[in-house]
C-alpha cells in the first residue's frame, strides 16, 4: 500500500501577541477507505502566454476520474515577479488568486461534467504553474 502524506507549517513570530506555530499532517487515502492513495497525475508544469482560462483537469465525464471520490489537487505559481497571479477557478467559481510563489493543496470532487479546474493568468508573458491531481479509487 502506497502511503503518501501532506504536511503544512506556519509560523511566525511577530503576526500576534504570541508566536505563532501550527503543523498540520493527513495522510492521503482513497475514499472512505485506510488504502492509501495509488495513483496520481502529474507532477507536470504548463507555460502560457495567454490570459484566458487555461484548463488543469477536466471533468468531463466525471467518471473519468470516478465522481465523488477524496481527490487532491496541488497547484503552484512558478513566476517569481511578485505582481504576477493565476486565478483558480473550479466551475466557474473563482477559488482565489496565487501569486508569484503561492500554492494550493485542495480535494476536488468530480460529481458532475462541468467541475473543471482552470486558472487565468494576470499577464500574457511567459508564466508557468506547476500542478498535480491525486486520484482516489
Amino acid at each position: 500500500m502506497a502511503t503518501t502524506t501532506a504536511q503544512i507549517t506556519l509560523s511566525s513570530s511577530d503576526l500576534t501577541s504570541d508566536a505563532l506555530s501550527l503543523t498540520a499532517t493527513a495522510t492521503l487515502f482513497d475514499t472512505g477507505t485506510t488504502t492509501g492513495i495509488t495513483q496520481l497525475e502529474g507532477l507536470s508544469r504548463k507555460t502560457t502566454t495567454a490570459t484566458a482560462d487555461v484548463t488543469l483537469f477536466d471533468a468531463t465525464p466525471a467518471t473519468t476520474y470516478g465522481a465523488d471520490k477524496a481527490h487532491k489537487v496541488y497547484v503552484k505559481n512558478c513566476s517569481t515577479t511578485r505582481s504576477e497571479f493565476i486565478t483558480v477557478k473550479i466551475n466557474g467559481e473563482i477559488m482565489g488568486r496565487l501569486y508569484a510563489g503561492d500554492w494550493m493543496f485542495m480535494p476536488w470532487s468530480t460529481h458532475d461534467d462541468t467541475n473543471d479546474i482552470v486558472y487565468t493568468p494576470s499577464v500574457g508573458t511567459s508564466l508557468t504553474v506547476e500542478y498535480m491531481l491525486f486520484i482516489s479509487a
